[in-house]
């Protein structure tokens, strides 16, 4: 049995000297000099420190202080930025900042800014998560306001634009929803509280041993946090966005459940996907852009699988299929070969490739070596020769070999 599921891998504001004259949380006119192509009268210091007091009032969850520097005359921006600070009221918000990129004046009396949030959240995040942000500005009398807001091009949008967020707090787990009942989402923290044990089985390196889990309304909004068409994600379980290699302060992964595909499954498919994912979790600081997703997905794969009582041509049907037909594979799956595209049975074998070449190393090699393994794979400075390089340095054998092995290995499992 194949799951879909993906990774999907991504790679202070200065407190200026015009505090004083900022009234009241406005926008004012100032009468220092602004640089070239910025609005008159308004500076990124000024904007700064609007923004930075803005900032203390999500921490706050102090509402007139956050609606203070909007716009007087835009009810319905006004209105919706109430409504999604009341969005946040339950989500455990360990910073919050914004940082000025860019200041521009398009005339008549309206400008544009480019800011970054940078949130963060407690207990998960060692570093904030980046989310940049275009602000539109508009100038009454002396005054400068924010007039609108909207995720920059380019950029996803956050689970609190969606609706208001209920937070339910597992073992290892926290799991943010919107627009979903709470017993399914104290069912996806009961699932991801198991999977982070087992994965400790499979993974035993140090990591944070717990995860995030976010659970959108439906694929449509799925999608909007991760910047993509639906139509991409309409099969898929269940997304890992993260930041590949580096060291350990950075974001924590969110695992992004697609309600409809993963509500369809069952209790074994709901804990494979669970584990899978979280696996991608506590791999992440060894998986880099010299890891094949071959070896990311297997490996994820193979944790997954760990504990079930299943057999080889149970878990792999569409490879066992083409084994019996005498279709044994040339390679091993290629990274195009996990594309979500129009070929579903290709990509369920891509998956079952990966995870039995990560059982084959695991039975011959040992588990530690599988580990030494992926982490040799993901050290090498580059992605060409990385696989050929761990191959020799931690198994002691060849491309060549490696692939004629798990060939043959297919045979044994699945004819």
């Amino acid at each position: 049995m194949t799951v879909r599921t993906q990774d999907a891998r991504r790679e202070r504001t200065r407190r200026g000297s015009t505090a004083g004259a900022v009234l009241a949380g406005l926008l004012l006119a100032g009468a220092c000099s602004a640089p070239a192509g910025t609005p008159a009268g308004l500076t990124p210091g000024e904007l700064g420190v609007v923004l930075d007091r803005r900032a203390a009032a999500v921490l706050a969850h102090d509402t007139e202080a956050y609606l203070a520097p909007l716009d007087p005359a835009a009810a319905a921006f006004r209105a919706q930025q109430r409504t999604e600070l009341d969005n946040l009221a339950g989500v455990p918000i360990g910073s919050w900042e914004y940082r000025v990129k860019d200041l521009t004046g398009e005339g008549d009396g309206r400008a544009g800014a480019e800011v970054d949030l940078l949130h963060r959240i407690e207990g998960y995040d060692s570093a904030p998560v980046t989310s940049p942000r275009t602000l539109e500005l508009v100038r009454r009398g002396d005054s400068w306001y924010i007039a609108g807001e909207r995720a920059a091009e380019g950029a996803p949008e956050l689970l609190w634009h969606q609706g208001g967020i209920d937070v339910v707090r597992g073992a290892h787990s926290l799991v943010l929803g919107v627009g979903r009942p709470e017993e399914e989402l104290r069912r996806l923290a009961e699932t991801a509280d198991r999977a982070v044990p087992a994965v400790g089985e499979s993974w035993p390196r140090p990591w944070t041993g717990q995860v995030m889990v976010l659970a959108p309304a439906s694929v449509e909004d799925m999608a909007g946090l991760l910047d993509g068409p639906a139509s991409s994600y309409r099969g898929t379980a269940a997304v890992t966005t993260g930041e590949v290699g580096g060291g350990r302060r950075r974001p924590a992964d969110r695992i992004v459940v697609n309600p409809a595909a993963y509500g369809s499954l069952g209790e074994f498919g709901r804990r494979v996907v669970l584990t899978h994912e979280t696996t991608h979790v506590a791999t992440r600081a060894d998986t880099t852009a010299a890891t094949p997703v071959w070896l990311s997905e297997g490996f994820a794969d193979l944790a997954a699988y760990r504990r079930e009582n299943r057999t080889a041509p149970e878990l792999a049907p569409g490879l066992a299929a083409a084994v019996r037909r005498g279709e044994l594979p040339a390679r091993l799956p290629a990274d195009e070969d996990f594309a979500f595209d129009e070929d579903p049975e290709g990509l369920a074998r891509a998956y079952e490739g990966g995870w039995l070449a990560c059982e084959l190393i695991a039975g011959e090699w040992g588990e530690a070596e599988l580990i030494a393994f992926y982490r040799a794979v993901g050290a090498h400075p580059g992605r060409d020769g990385a696989v050929e390089h761990a191959l020799h340095s931690v198994l002691g054998t060849t491309p060549e070999d490696f692939t004629a092995r798990w060939r043959e290995y297919l045979r044994e499992r699945l004819g």
